[in-house]
């Protein structure tokens, strides 16, 4: 599950900020003008934009490269002192320069509510000496990383030249690029292997609606067609919708929420693709942790990082499900839903007539080897086809319900057949279990399981417990 992510190592390079929260109550207007009076209670200083991106990163887990332009001044030292807090964020690629003012955004709220936004910034096109020591602190930093993220907010930061350098070196390493966009057309970004533009931001660079899934999907193929790769657009209350070019759609809805304040929101959704995406998980379950990821950072104030715990929790809360005996089709969604969050599904199978010390010990063993366990139950005709006419001894309901009430099973399928085989192939398990009195290859399943990525394993049984020894002390006592 998301717990046991091992995240890698990102570089994240794009432009820095500085966002400022000063909080107070308005009780009355200005003599002066018709303007609020805000008692000030308190302050509050964190990164923006790029740095916010790593602090997302950093609370999930990662090791950060940080890179970007500073100037010379008080902001500076705010922003460098804010980032100070998080030790896996490496500031090695700040590049500063003299006299130009490091960006900040000041909100003025009371309460929840936003009453004015101060901006001081000055957007200029960065002397080629600076656009070089960017690219060199990024290939730099590229030597250990596993992925690069390029967080654009049109500040100066990722012009084409640094672009084209940087997406080129981390493509020569196979390191895949994700990309925030902010232009108007999103071929400066060529070579990325992904874009995350919003609604607003895609429609701007392909000149289309997005009310529809469909005109999502089109928009989407547009701006692949303008840069070459992947496309995941983030669409606010709708959720969002990836778009492959291997032909791949995913519609992912978004989850209710009580929203507060939607600045950072986006750099959330990056930092989780990317951080998922170093942790060797597929872009599908990147994308849904990523939806719950940003759930939760729209219920906070301000521009906030996501930590691992909170994410953790909500993830937790949406793979639960009460009902433990369902039918094939339902446990196919449930195992989808599963791994697509990121957990990892063990299977085993047997008639468990009469579950005893040896089964107990199997299925504690296979529960050990991930995060949710699959045990699918032979029918009462199968039993009976299986073991003969005077098996089972429990019908199957019976046997299912003693099966579903283990601490270790997360759920239970009653199969029809002689073996699990169909199964298998409905709900490619990650792990596949047996007794070790099989051999791997004697596996029923295990060429399916092995095809789809997965493992088989075999696990040491309980000597002398067997159900037909049971049955056969019972009769002949009897």
């Amino acid at each position: 599950m998301f717990d046991n992510f091992e995240f890698g190592r990102l570089v994240i390079i794009g432009d820095l900020l500085l966002d400022q929260y000063v909080f107070g109550s308005v009780g009355r207007i200005s003599p002066e003008a018709p303007v609020p009076v805000l008692l000030k209670s308190h302050q509050k200083i964190v990164p923006g934009g790029a740095a916010n991106v790593a602090v997302n990163a950093a609370a999930l887990g990662c090791s950060v490269g940080l890179i970007g332009v500073v100037g010379a001044d008080k902001n500076a030292v705010a922003l460098k002192q804010a980032l100070s807090l998080w030790p896996s964020i490496a500031l090695q690629g700040l590049v500063e320069l003299s006299g130009w003012s490091t960006i900040s955004k000041m909100r003025v709220l009371s309460g929840q509510q936003q009453i004015v936004r101060i901006d001081e910034e000055t957007v200029i096109d960065f002397p080629l000496e600076t656009q070089s020591r960017l690219i060199e602190e990024c290939k730099t930093a590229l030597e250990t990383a596993d992925v690069l993220i390029c967080s654009d907010y049109a500040k100066g930061v990722l012009s084409e030249n640094v672009l084209k350098n940087i997406i080129d070196y981390a493509r020569s390493k196979n390191i895949p690029v994700i990309v925030d966009p902010k232009r108007n057309n999103f071929s400066c970004y060529r070579g990325a292997s992904l874009i995350t533009p919003n609604r607003a931001e895609i429609a701007r660079a392909t000149g289309l609606s997005l009310h529809t899934n469909q005109e999502a999907e089109r928009a989407a193929q547009v701006a692949s067609e303008q840069f070459g790769g992947d496309v995941l657009i983030t669409r606010s209350e709708e959720g969002m919708s990836l778009w492959q070019r291997n032909g791949h759609v995913r519609h992912e809805v978004a989850h209710k929420s009580e929203v507060y304040d939607v600045s950072g929101a986006g750099d959330t959704v990056l930092a989780t693709i990317g951080s998922v995406l170093s942790a060797k998980q597929d872009l599908d379950t990147a994308v849904v942790i990523a939806t719950v990821a940003a759930s939760i950072a729209v219920s906070k104030v301000g521009t906030a990082a996501v930590s691992r715990h909170e994410l953790s929790q909500k993830l937790s809360g949406d793979i639960r499900d009460n009902t433990i005996v369902v039918s094939l089709e339902r446990a196919q969604a449930l195992v989808n839903n599963w791994q697509k969050h990121g957990a990892s599904v063990v299977f085993t199978n047997g008639c468990f007539d009469l579950v005893h010390p040896g089964h107990i010990s199997l299925i504690h063993a296979a529960a050990q080897l991930g995060d949710k366990l699959v045990v699918a139950l032979n029918s009462d005709a199968s039993v009976r086809r299986l073991k003969g006419e005077k098996r089972p001894l429990q019908n199957e309901v019976a046997r299912a319900t003693v099966m579903g009430a283990l601490r270790d099973v997360d759920l239970v399928v009653i199969f029809q057949e002689d073996t699990p085989l169909e199964v298998i192939k409905v709900l490619k398990p990650n792990v596949l279990v047996k007794g070790a009195d099989y051999t791997e290859d004697a596996v029923i399943g295990g060429d399916v399981v092995k095809a789809a990525g997965g493992r088989v394993e075999l696990v040491s049984l309980v000597e002398g417990c067997s159900t037909s020894n049971l049955v056969n002390k019972m009769t002949s006592k009897a």
